[in-house]
């Protein structure tokens, strides 16, 4: 399969290497990504369990369970 980056095997690349960077970003973004799901739970949700109607809490609670399905 030809994708076209310049470190593919076509071009002298190593297939291990280049699964490797896969992997290893994919790694930077899952640890992204949790980060920003802490974040928002630790400011939006929490604030509307503190200080929001029952509708404002069930709307965010099932706005964090609605990201952590996406992210499976």
């Amino acid at each position: 399969m030809k994708i076209g980056h310049d470190n593919y095997p076509d071009r002298g690349g190593y297939c291990v290497d280049i699964l490797q960077q896969i992997q290893a970003t994919k790694a930077a973004l899952k640890k992204v990504e949790t980060e920003l799901l802490r974040d928002h739970a630790n400011s939006c949700i929490e604030g509307a369990l503190r200080e929001g109607s029952l509708d404002e809490q069930r709307d965010k609670i099932v706005e964090l369970v609605d990201l952590f399905e996406r992210g499976r």
